[in-house]
């Protein structure tokens, strides 16, 4: 696996690559003695991303459980739409196990502080090292405990985080602010914690929207899933980025 922090030439060979490639690497935090597995894939576009005309940028985390090799029908949307993609693995051997008992807001504060460390760690290591991109307008995406981790970034206040898409995260509420465009992409099997979600005036207030699928289970959002139910996640996502209201997204 290669490492990308001091490793210039190999952040210039990455550039030059085709749209289709996968460049998987890992990006090592020093302070925190973390060696972060990554997967980069670049935008349809990328010939024309410059310093003066960058394009966007888009972390992706997974669920817990999971790799962050497996959301690549998430990845190809982005990419059709401009966005060199990030995919983040963040649980790492020998970190704590995801907790699963007393208050789990409390209990799994440690994991979400400890990702949303990993991503702030990226956001300023990869945009000194891959140029024509715009890692100052950043959109989070992440399904269950990857989106908790997206929404609790977005709480801390760091003016980068411009969009949150979510996959059916169920404990850290979504910001709730102008500042960050919010989409959250509902299963159907589990309800999210109460205050995860805004409510449909703090939608029409702050810009925000809630997509619930019907007959879609949590556990099946990723590439292993059912085809009408990636589909319908990928036209989502489409519509989301390309401008559509809350209202069309819902009737979609």
């Amino acid at each position: 696996m290669k490492f990308l922090k001091g490793f210039g030439l190999v952040a210039a060979c990455w550039l030059s690559t085709a749209a289709a490639d996968v460049q998987p690497a890992s990006v090592y935090d020093k302070a925190r003695d973390r060696a972060i597995p990554v997967e980069i894939t670049y935008p349809e576009s990328h010939t024309q991303c410059s310093e003066k005309a960058p394009c966007p940028v888009a972390f992706l985390g997974a669920g817990y459980g999971m790799s962050h090799t497996d959301y690549t029908f998430l990845a190809k949307v982005l990419n059709k739409h401009g966005y060199l993609v990030v995919a983040i693995g963040h649980e790492l051997p020998g970190d704590p196990p995801l907790s699963v008992s007393g208050n789990l807001f409390e209990t799994r504060s440690e994991n979400w502080l400890r990702g949303a460390k990993t991503l702030a760690f990226l956001h300023d290591e990869l945009q000194s090292t891959i140029t024509g991109y715009d890692f100052n307008h950043l959109t989070l995406v992440g399904h269950s405990n990857g989106g908790d981790i997206a929404a609790w970034l977005g709480n801390q206040g760091e003016p980068y985080v411009k969009q949150i898409i979510t996959l059916d995260h169920r404990r850290v509420p979504l910001p709730k602010t102008k500042a960050i465009k919010v989409l959250s992409i509902r299963a159907s099997d589990f309800p999210a914690d109460p205050g995860v979600l805004p409510s449909e005036a703090e939608q029409a207030e702050f810009g925000s929207c809630v997509v619930t699928i019907p007959k879609a289970r949590h556990d099946d959002i990723a590439d292993f899933g059912p085809g009408w139910l990636k589909d319908k996640i990928t036209l989502l996502v489409h519509l989301h980025l390309a401008g559509d209201s809350c209202p069309q997204l819902q009737k979609a």
